[in-house]
């Protein structure tokens, strides 16, 4: 099975099996490490993973994998489960609405990239604060966008340094 085909194979397998735990299944990768095969399924859902989340979804993936010969075929392989880094880019209109409140920079499918605070985000778009003026941005019009690290977080509290 090429890799494309096993992946389509996998997120077919396993998608079910992580919204059973009620989860989202963001991505699936298969990379070699070694002499074994390194399965990632990236997770996620709003509010966050908690580390009990991942432990429950580990298990109800491998059981899944141990069911189908077809998944990771006979050769041996890690499964690590986990939720996506802040550097995961920011593609489907669930990815915008759980970074509310964050920074990012969104790169339109004109070439044009634009630097806002996320308002609010609906299945149509995002609505985004740009240096204080709101701006509304249609998913259609969007390639990307990306969560920018910040140190200091626009809802840290004033007065809890010490």
């Amino acid at each position: 099975m090429g890799s494309a085909s096993s992946r389509d194979h996998l997120m077919k397998l396993l998608g079910p099996v992580v919204s059973a735990e009620g989860l989202d299944l963001e991505d699936v990768t298969v990379t070699q490490a070694g002499k074994r095969r390194l399965l990632r399924v990236i997770v996620d859902r709003d509010g966050g993973v908690s580390l009990d989340d991942v432990a429950d979804v580990s298990q109800a993936v491998s059981a899944a994998l141990d069911d189908d010969d077809d998944a990771m075929g006979q050769a041996a392989y890690t499964l690590e489960v986990s939720s996506p880094g802040i550097d995961r880019p920011l593609t489907e209109p669930r990815h915008w609405r759980r970074a509310a409140k964050r920074l990012v920079k969104a790169e339109l499918r004109d070439g044009t990239v634009i630097e806002g605070r996320i308002l609010t985000a609906d299945d149509d778009g995002v609505d985004l604060d740009v240096e204080g003026a709101g701006r509304r941005l249609d998913f259609q019009d969007l390639a990307r966008g990306r969560v920018q690290v910040e140190f200091r977080r626009f809802d840290d509290v004033d007065g809890d340094e010490g």
